[in-house]
């Protein structure tokens, strides 16, 4: 009986011990969460699972000591606290090391989805390697299981070759930042939107029309690829446009200069210090055609402003007497024999019967 009271002191204060650091860890949370880098929230949440475990783990090893234990039961109860608490730190370790991944991930993308190919592989490495530390614990050679791994290995690599061929241009993708989760993209294969994810085996692309495609790593590495938004997010489109002969070009271009210039200001998604910037460059059949440059925060808002570019310039031509000739077909007719029509768009000769 006299080994019960310290026994039962050193399990109570392992568990008082746990009660405190919870509290204490809880109030740390409040304060990390009040910050702006989200590494700091990983390792608190990550602390409040391990540090009470360890805490109850200390008062069970305090309690156990102070028990008439044979040798052998006391290194039995010690070697299954030591176990578990590798366990519980290794569990914790790859949750802290893959959330600082991910957090590295976002806020180098600048978006709320992570290349999870990155956090998947750091959960996979620590995991392994506290297992292996836990063999070891045990007593478990974990020697001739590292040869074994080795030579077996190769086999794996002979049969999932063409997963593994995913999982490394995957990983040279995002290393070499061609392809970041967040970008607007486009295969010559057709295929286009924003990267959603990057993951060991595909990218998942979302398009505008809210689909998700599903590309194998291999065949985006691959393929011949346009990124919208590197090596900057904003960009320029380019709109075609064309006024009738009798027009002063220069009242054109002072008038378009303008409406540019309020889309530019009052539009979400256009980028208000661009200059406004007209060409004129063809003479057409019935209008002298001339490019419209505009531009924009990213490839989605070119819709959106190119569709208010229109309205705008459709109406203020409209009040400046500003002609946008419509396309005509002048069609002669001639008697006698069958001619070819000529080779001039829109005009064609059409014989008598």
């Amino acid at each position: 009986m006299d080994h019960l009271l310290p026994a039962g002191i050193a399990l109570g204060a392992g568990l008082l011990g746990a009660f405190l650091l919870r509290m204490l860890l809880r109030w740390l949370a409040g304060h990390a969460g009040r910050t702006r880098w989200g590494g700091d929230d990983v390792i608190v949440a990550a602390l409040r699972t391990v540090a009470p475990w360890a805490a109850v783990a200390g008062g069970v090893a305090g309690a156990a000591a102070a028990l008439p234990l044979t040798r052998a039961m006391q290194h039995g109860v010690n070697q299954v606290l030591t176990v578990l608490l590798i366990f519980v730190a290794t569990v914790t370790a790859a949750r802290v090391v893959a959330g600082l991944v991910r957090t590295v991930t976002t806020s180098r993308s600048g978006v709320a989805g992570s290349a999870t190919i990155f956090v998947n592989i750091t959960r996979i490495l620590v995991l392994a390697i506290g297992f292996l530390v836990m063999l070891q614990t045990l007593g478990v050679s974990i020697a001739p299981m590292l040869t074994a791994l080795g030579v077996g290995g190769l086999a794996v690599a002979l049969a999932l070759q063409d997963t593994l061929a995913n999982l490394f241009a995957g990983i040279h993708i995002l290393a070499s930042k061609t392809v970041q989760p967040g970008d607007y993209i486009q295969l010559s294969s057709g295929e286009e939107g924003y990267v959603e994810d990057i993951n060991w085996r595909q990218t998942t692309v979302r398009e505008l029309s809210n689909n998700l495609v599903v590309i194998p790593n291999g065949q985006l590495a691959k393929s011949n690829m346009t990124n919208f938004m590197r090596p900057e997010q904003q960009l320029t489109v380019l709109v075609q446009v064309g006024v009738s002969y009798d027009s002063d070009l220069d009242h054109v271009e002072r008038v378009t200069t303008e409406v540019i210039a309020e889309v530019m200001r009052e539009v979400s998604g256009a980028v208000p210090d661009h200059e406004p910037a007209i060409r004129f460059h063809t003479f057409g059949d019935s209008r002298i055609g001339f490019t419209v440059i505009l531009g924009v925060g990213e490839f989605s808002d070119q819709y959106r402003i190119k569709h208010e570019f229109i309205k705008r310039l459709h109406r203020r031509y409209r009040a400046e007497g500003i002609r946008i000739p419509s396309p005509a077909r002048t069609v002669a007719l001639q008697q006698g024999a069958v001619v070819l029509p000529q080779q001039r768009t829109g005009e064609e000769i059409v014989p008598l019967p």
